[in-house]
């Protein structure tokens, strides 16, 4: 006789776990990383194998030793974090920082706040900050692009088009479809707009994002920036330009979407977006900082929680007031 069984909603499920989610982004981020290695060689493996490695192995630790928690390195979001903390990273960055920075993502940004789901602020971004405001000079020193290289502390450096934009204007910048496709220096995932692009194409198709956050942010700093071009192109830069240059294009698609720090509903996705773009523009043409995309990304986590409060969609059965 078959037996009636009587469970509480949801009843249908769709497959989606931690780890299938986590995992469709590490595919995702495979072509930017193909195109680092091929641009900065040896130097763009070594930064992020030892990114990913002590993000596991600090996550391990702090679990087993500390919070004495059963190990959850295999829903794969310290890879993850790994990942995209390496992504954000000179390639001729020493290692021993970017064991700080790990140790920074994971024991500060994450399992200090009770681990996935609780952290307030994008992990990544958190041990990426860090690193800049306590070592300016080696984050912000850029190896110039040299095909499958095996320099690795000692490769040749050069200034990257937000730092050019800095320092001389519009003048003297790449070509945009340089830009485009990665030739140009910078943090080694950030520099392939079309890598990245393809990945968000993947994540969208494979609905682990939805559109709102990466469009709204794009779309916001591409008509801020063109306002001001338009009020003066001598001074300010092609909106085009800051599409395809810093990281705005990785932030928008990869860390912007995180689950845990970005609001819930569509509207307010799209109210977070738009106060990235606009926090973004403003610090990379007004700002001391050539880059402003992790300090908009951290500064809309902390807002989330207001967004999330304000703009939520109606419960079911709801009445309109």
């Amino acid at each position: 006789m078959n037996k009636l069984i009587v469970a509480p909603a949801p009843h249908v499920h769709s497959g989606d776990s931690v780890r299938k989610n986590m995992l469709n982004v590490i595919i995702a981020l495979i072509p930017a990383y193909l195109v680092s290695l091929y641009f900065f060689g040896l130097g763009a493996f070594i930064v992020s194998a030892t990114a990913v490695v002590s993000c596991v192995v600090f996550e391990y630790l702090i679990q087993r030793f500390i919070c004495k928690q059963k190990s959850s390195i295999g829903d794969l979001s310290a890879v993850l974090t790994g990942m995209l903390l390496g992504f954000n990273l000179p390639s001729n960055l020493p290692v021993w920082m970017v064991v700080v920075g790990a140790l920074v993502a994971i024991g500060v940004a994450k399992m200090s706040f009770g681990g996935l789901g609780n952290n307030l602020f994008n992990p990544a971004l958190v041990g990426r900050v860090f690193l800049l405001i306590s070592f300016p000079a080696p984050m912000t020193t850029w190896p110039t692009p040299s095909p499958m290289t095996m320099n690795y502390l000692d490769a040749q450096t050069a200034a990257t088009p937000l730092s050019l934009m800095k320092e001389k204007g519009t003048e003297a910048l790449p070509a945009l479809w340089d830009m485009f496709i990665g030739n140009m220096g910078g943090s080694l995932g950030e520099v392939s707009a079309l890598a990245l692009l393809i990945g968000g194409i993947y994540l969208i198709a494979t609905k682990t994002i939805t559109w709102h956050i990466p469009v709204s942010v794009l779309l916001t700093a591409f008509v801020f920036s063109g306002i001001l071009w338009l009020v003066d192109g001598t001074v300010y830069a092609n909106p085009m330009v800051h599409l395809l240059t810093g990281g705005l294009m990785l932030g928008a698609i990869f860390m912007a979407t995180d689950y845990v720090t970005s609001p819930m509903s569509p509207l307010g996705q799209l109210v977070y977006g738009v106060g990235i773009g606009i926090i973004t523009i403003v610090i990379r043409v007004f700002g001391s900082y050539p880059e402003g995309m992790s300090f908009a990304i951290l500064i809309m986590n902390a807002a989330t929680p207001l967004i999330n409060m304000y703009i939520h969609p109606k419960r079911f059965g709801e009445n309109k007031k």
